[in-house]
């Protein structure tokens, strides 16, 4: 049978060379009282956090700021008359991908617009979007997002303008003409 041999370790610093050595930084000395009883304001066993290298910017919540440009709109990417109309009814994802928004965002404003957007409900109870319901939710996109109205604004304002669905259709369609301008004045 093998013999069992004890080890022991010392924590005591070795002697060696100084100049081979870099500097040994020593912990300060704690006494009883100060370790029974922590500061006021410490926790016992934790680090502070070190600084983070890159600074982190302030989360976004809430509505966007006037000053900020709002780039979020451009990426909105609802397909053509022609394309849009081929179906007859778009799940909840697909609207969520065609607005580049969440689910939760798509699902609010049609609970707070339901007298303008008739969703319609599976068994399941999925909400499906007819075309209409996403142009419908196009224009709130563009009264809540470009042009900055409250939810309340913005119910009111297609309360009292029954034609707004129409009058945003001219904009957007005087928008694409007007880019398809600058573009051929640019190639110039």
């Amino acid at each position: 049978m093998a013999e069992l041999k004890q080890i022991t370790f010392s924590f005591e610093p070795a002697p060696t060379d100084t100049a081979a050595q870099s500097p040994v930084v020593k912990a300060p000395d704690v006494t009883a009282e100060e370790d029974a009883i922590p500061a006021p304001g410490k926790k016992r066993g934790r680090k502070p956090k070190p600084a983070p290298l890159v600074p982190r910017q302030p989360a976004k919540r809430g509505r966007m700021s006037l000053k900020e440009p709002d780039s979020a709109g451009d990426l909105m990417e609802v397909p053509d008359n022609e394309i849009l109309y081929q179906k007859q009814y778009y799940s909840i994802g697909q609207v969520a991908e065609m607005f580049h928004v969440n689910h939760s965002l798509i699902r609010m404003w049609s609970n707070e617009f339901d007298a303008f957007i008739q969703t319609r409900k599976n068994k399941k109870g999925d909400r499906y979007f007819r075309p209409d319901d996403i142009k419908t939710l196009q224009l709130i996109h563009h009264l809540l997002r470009h042009r900055k109205f409250t939810m309340e604004g913005a119910r009111d304002y297609l309360k009292k303008h029954k034609n707004a669905d129409e009058r945003f259709a001219m904009i957007e369609s005087l928008q694409k003409i007007k880019s398809f301008l600058l573009e051929i004045k640019a190639s110039l």
